[in-house]
């Protein structure tokens, strides 16, 4: 049964998923914008929002700052973290949430997936 029990498995283990999802955070910050399956990007999508709110909170206060540091080294690249501190959170400073959108294109011609766009707003 599934109950209590929130996410995707995108047909993966936990380590591997988690992986996944590390990676995928990586470049979206890094790049600002991916292109993946469908069910990726909205798995991502809810990582990200959660990222960019805390580092807008280390913004503006040193200690926070090397404290999120610290928390966000185990979810994304340390390159991503820095560049999330500096650009990002003054980019998004009047948002609350909503930093990405998905944007669904055709389906892969190999496979047939559902694909998408995942891009910062």
């Amino acid at each position: 049964m599934k109950h209590r029990h929130s996410g995707r498995v995108l047909s993966r283990g936990r380590n591997q998923r988690r992986a996944l999802i590390k990676t995928l955070l990586g470049s979206l910050i890094l790049h600002e914008r991916i292109t993946t399956t469908e069910a990726k990007a909205k798995e991502v999508k809810n990582f990200i929002d959660q990222i960019v709110n805390k580092a807008k909170v280390g913004r503006n206060d040193s200690l926070r700052r090397v404290a999120i540091i610290r928390e966000l080294q185990g979810m994304i690249p340390m390159v991503a973290s820095k560049k999330l501190l500096g650009d990002f959170s003054a980019r998004f400073e009047g948002r609350t949430s909503g930093y990405t959108r998905v944007v669904k294109l055709d389906a892969r011609k190999s496979d047939s997936a559902r694909m998408a766009i995942i891009e910062f707003v």
